[in-house]
């Protein structure tokens, strides 16, 4: 048997795993907590009508708070993503937009994808009980609560969903064309994340524009 093999996966879209440090956690649930106990805060921010999402609330974060606290980090990680993906180097980084969703018992957001460039989700609060189904007493169930992410056809040495349990402080970047859905689950608990879509160098993201 030959071990000398290396395994490949130079097909379909590249994702990016990473932490969000707890003081950023802490700072944009201050912040998200502040405008839901607003009532006109929450008309405010209110972007319910912009996205997809079957959930209670889904919330924009203030532009002042996102060049404050968020930009700078989100930058850095799409630098990164950006040249482990290709081995450029980024010197463009625009963001179009964040929102936070707020997404209890039986909610979801069905199969979507985004715009801009780059996208992003963060988790800032996970139900402790988030695989589990509260009517038939299962635990570890595959996909209440979950992620998944979905790309061409199941095939032989090939799949065609990425599925994710979110942790409180995971962050995952896909290409904006990427789709992906949000299961419901059974907690009486909120399921927090932000997401966000941004444009970086043309010459980079347009793979079709001739020089």
């Amino acid at each position: 048997m030959n071990s000398n093999v290396n395994v490949l996966a130079p097909f379909g879209p590249r994702i990016a795993k990473l932490k969000i440090p707890k003081n950023l956690i802490s700072k944009i649930n201050k912040e998200i907590d502040r405008i839901v106990d607003n009532q006109n805060l929450s008309k405010r921010f209110d972007y319910s009508k912009e996205l997809v999402g079957q959930v209670s609330q889904e919330l924009q974060l203030p532009k002042v708070f996102i060049n404050k606290y968020l930009k700078n980090f989100l930058q850095k990680a799409t630098q990164s993503y950006i040249e482990k993906s290709t081995n450029k180097k980024i010197t463009k980084f625009k963001i179009k937009n964040v929102w936070v969703v707020r997404q209890f018992e039986n909610e979801y957001n069905p199969i979507h994808y985004h715009d801009g460039h780059i996208s992003g989700v963060g988790y800032l609060k996970v139900p402790k009980s988030l695989n589990e189904d509260k009517r038939t007493h299962k635990h570890n169930l595959k996909t209440h609560g979950t992620i998944d992410f979905i790309h061409g056809s199941r095939n032989f040495l090939n799949k065609s969903i990425y599925n994710h349990m979110p942790k409180v402080g995971d962050m995952i970047l896909f290409p904006n064309y990427l789709m992906h859905t949000a299961y419901p689950f059974q907690s009486g608990d909120e399921r927090r994340s932000f997401s966000f879509n941004a444009t970086i160098d043309e010459k980079i993201a347009n793979v079709f524009k001739h020089e």
